[in-house]
């Protein structure tokens, strides 16, 4: 079975790895991953191993090497349970590897639980595994592409919206090219009457594309933080660019409301320990919303939010996506190795089959 396992003290370092199958144990499966995708989002899992946990959901048994989640579609080839049978299809959460061993115990509906021990106190959103039909490469490709991180930008318009913008006037958002970034300024712009003015950071390379999202009442390019209102604000980082923090920290100062660490895309840029001006950083964990929500609307509820958000949104995803398909774990490696480097189109969603 082949994988690929990053460097975890040098993420852009990736080894093929190549490992004995080993036999089921009663109550297991086997899924054999049919398809997922790759975005900056990966580089962060990766980024962020230790901290928040990611390295945990799928241990390599290799000492300072690790798995990076990816989402996506896996076929059930093999079973010694009731809970799934040979043939079935599963979208979720995978290493990034050919196929993956789960303990599945369904929990009711489409839904299933990897109940493996090691994953027993891990987030709960990451554990759940949906039965799904197979559906067309596109429409795999989107979901696997799209719904976790459009999942992301919707939990954070609703955070926003249930923090009541933290009494702010506009919300800049730091890399807004990235998917998840463009994802929150567009669910803000639906928002009627608009609460906030919209703001995208980004690059000067990635400013037209951002402005043509038709999202943000203003974009401007990292060079020019300072022209930002002094207005009451949110920063919601999607980079982690300890210098973009820095200088938008220091501009806007007092009248920074809140500070939300989300990403990193720019993860070779980032400090885990850094002194600001203005509110400290906190960090935004989307299974945490997921879960204040189900207690506030009862089970189902947001996930069923989520879901028509996500597929709104897509709907015209081909106005400012452009997939690109690949074939194979030797691509996802290029591909991977292309995203960790920042070198990969904000247009670019990569999808890669097995």
């Amino acid at each position: 079975m082949k994988r690929i396992l990053i460097d975890q003290a040098e993420i852009k370092a990736t080894t093929m790895d190549e490992v004995v199958r080993t036999s089921l144990e009663n109550g297991q499966a086997r899924l054999a991953l049919r398809r997922f995708a790759l975005t900056a989002n990966n580089v962060t899992y990766a980024a962020t191993g230790f901290v928040i946990g990611y390295w945990k959901f799928f241990p390599s048994g290799v000492e300072g090497k690790g798995l990076v989640p990816v989402w996506g579609f896996a076929e059930v080839v093999e079973s010694r349970t009731d809970s799934v049978t040979v043939g079935e299809r599963l979208y979720g959460f995978f290493p990034l590897a050919e196929e993956l061993v789960i303990t599945p115990e369904a929990v009711g509906g489409a839904v299933i639980v990897d109940a493996a021990t090691h994953r027993a106190n891990l987030p709960p959103v990451y554990n759940r595994y949906v039965r799904s039909r197979e559906k067309s490469a596109r429409d795999e490709g989107l979901q696997a592409l799209l719904q976790p991180l459009l999942a992301t930008s919707y939990l954070l318009c609703d955070w926003l919206e249930d923090n009541a913008f933290f009494n702010s006037e506009q919300v800049v958002i730091g890399s807004a090219s990235s998917k998840t970034g463009l994802g929150l300024c567009k669910f803000l712009a639906e928002l009627a009457p608009r609460p906030v003015k919209i703001v995208g950071l980004t690059s000067e390379g990635n400013k037209a594309f951002v402005e043509g999202l038709g999202a943000c009442d203003t974009v401007l390019s990292y060079d020019d933080i300072e022209q930002l209102e002094q207005v009451p604000s949110v920063y919601v980082d999607m980079a982690g660019n300890a210098t973009v923090k820095s200088r938008l920290h220091t501009h806007l100062d007092n009248v920074l409301r809140h500070s939300s660490a989300v990403g990193t895309s720019h993860w070779d840029q980032f400090q885990r320990k850094q002194a600001l001006a203005g509110p400290k950083p906190e960090f935004f964990f989307a299974p945490s919303q997921i879960e204040k929500r189900r207690a506030d609307w009862g089970p189902g509820v947001i996930e069923g939010r989520i879901s028509d958000a996500w597929k709104r949104i897509a709907e015209d995803a081909s106005s400012w996506l452009d997939l690109r398909d690949h074939s194979g774990l030797d691509a996802a490696a290029e591909v991977y190795d292309a995203l960790a480097r920042g070198k990969a189109n904000p247009r670019d969603g990569h999808v890669i089959s097995l």
